[in-house]
């Protein structure tokens, strides 16, 4: 695990800074042709060919691997056969193959080798890639790939790196301390990977130069201030201007700072702490 700087020879190279990739067990290692499937893209264009989703297109072509997020395959161990790169996340995958000769992908956890036995279940030993419910996991331990409603498959903490703290469990409700600092509670039947995600060092990467967000599929992006007045609320004026306004989209939304999160969603009632407060500022995160 960790990055490689490369030579200046241009100027795109000079700041550019990727993975080496050491925890794969093999970089040119083909996915499982039966866990993939074909990714149709759209460009950004809806069903009218209306485009919605600007500065996409483009880009790579990958095939995606299917990722077992609900881990309910219990009382079958898994041995790991080898840890591979994701072209569709941040983070590494492990391929598992099981005793009745089932193949799966997960998101591989920190520390992960390839041999090591991997269970899930409810009475299943506490260690790192094991997979059980909130309510037989201990108190203080980190964990990730977390679901919101019990069977329906891990939805928090799943990018390169992160990993949860479980700090309570007071009745039917466990509390969580997410990467964020938010502070929330879930379902102890919500089942939860223990440890951290592994490739820490994704956050280090630097893109370096614009033709790696191309293949990324990321197209180049106007600034509102560089445009005719017709064409954002930004725009105009004489020289380099800085909008005279609160940044905004195209269409005069907020665009930092903004209140995006619709409030009444139900999952907001159990958020015991925001990752941020107006009123007294960025709470501490509780140590373990």
């Amino acid at each position: 695990m960790g990055v490689r700087r490369t030579k200046p020879t241009s100027p795109g190279r000079r700041h550019t800074v990727f993975n080496d990739f050491a925890e794969l067990t093999d970089k040119k290692r083909r996915p499982v042709k039966s866990l993939t499937e074909r990714i149709v893209r759209t460009g950004g264009r809806n069903h009218h060919g209306k485009i919605t989703a600007w500065h996409r297109g483009g880009g790579a072509r990958k095939l995606y691997r299917r990722i077992d997020f609900r881990r309910t395959k219990d009382e079958c161990s898994a041995s790991v056969q080898a840890v591979e790169y994701d072209p569709n996340r941040s983070c590494n995958i492990a391929l598992l193959k099981y005793d009745d000769g089932e193949l799966r992908y997960i998101l591989a956890p920190f520390g992960v080798k390839v041999g090591e036995v991997l269970d899930s279940g409810v009475k299943v030993e506490p260690k790192v890639g094991n997979c059980m419910p909130l309510k037989s996991i201990p108190v203080g331990m980190d964990v990730h790939n977390i679901e919101l409603n019990p069977g329906q498959g891990g939805k928090l903490v799943r990018t390169a790196g992160a990993s949860a703290r479980f700090l309570a469990r007071e009745g039917d409700w466990a509390t969580l301390v997410m990467p964020s600092g938010e502070m929330r509670q879930v379902r102890v039947e919500c089942r939860a990977t223990i440890g951290q995600i592994g490739n820490l060092d994704h956050q280090n990467r630097s893109i370096g130069k614009a033709g790696t967000k191309r293949h990324m599929g990321r197209r180049p992006r106007v600034r509102g201030t560089a445009m005719n007045p017709v064409a954002h609320p930004l725009g105009g004026g004489e020289g380099r201007s800085g909008g005279g306004r609160h940044p905004c989209d195209a269409w005069g939304r907020p665009a930092k700072g903004g209140r995006t999160r619709n409030p009444r969603k139900r999952s907001n009632s159990r958020i015991l702490r925001r990752r941020k407060s107006k009123r007294y500022g960025e709470l501490p995160i509780p140590k373990k």
